[in-house]
């Protein structure tokens, strides 16, 4: 009997940022994310894609997630242009609504929480924006770090407030060169 099961290929790297796992599927990349060891990462991605079969990748196996990788911490470390990569977006219907607007947030530039619900046209789903944000799988390509509080507070990130901060300093001094 064949098995049907999807196939994510994944590939790890040391960035400017620590240790980055990014995965992608046949439609583009779904999984790009931060942490501490590869075996943890590797968890995360199973118990998000539990029905998936993984695969690491080897570039002749998947050259495409290699190179978008390698494209990704240049990006991170020496400030090149944000990889322009496919996104295989997966969530409800409003967690995709949020991930494409933020998408149309410019590198430098931040936005509240409350003015993407606005830009949503739904000004009261402050906290559903933020939940989904929280739950963005695809760091720095989907950009949640340009999310602040209304106050101009960093709010949370889901890897971690400091490289949130690194990421927006990084994004500012970029964009004023």
């Amino acid at each position: 009997m064949p098995d049907d099961r999807e196939t994510i290929a994944y590939t790890c790297r040391q960035t400017s940022l620590g240790l980055l796992m990014m995965a992608a599927t046949d439609q583009g990349v779904c999984f790009a994310e931060f942490g501490d060891d590869e075996t943890a990462l590797r968890d995360q991605l199973q118990k998000e894609f539990p029905k998936a079969r993984l695969a690491p990748s080897q570039a002749k196996a998947s050259p495409e997630l290699d190179a978008w990788m390698l494209a990704l911490d240049e990006h991170l470390s020496q400030n090149m242009p944000r990889p322009d990569v496919p996104l295989d977006i997966r969530g409800t219907a409003f967690q995709t609504r949020v991930w494409k607007l933020l998408l149309s947030v410019r590198e430098g530039e931040v936005v509240t929480y409350t003015e993407l619900a606005r830009r949503l046209g739904e000004p009261k789903a402050v906290r559903a924006v933020a939940s989904a944000c929280g739950r963005n799988r695809i760091a720095v390509l989907i950009p949640c770090h340009r999310v602040l509080r209304s106050d101009g507070s960093l709010g949370g990130y889901r890897w971690g407030l400091d490289r949130k901060q690194k990421l927006l300093e990084k994004e500012r001094s970029a964009s004023t060169q």
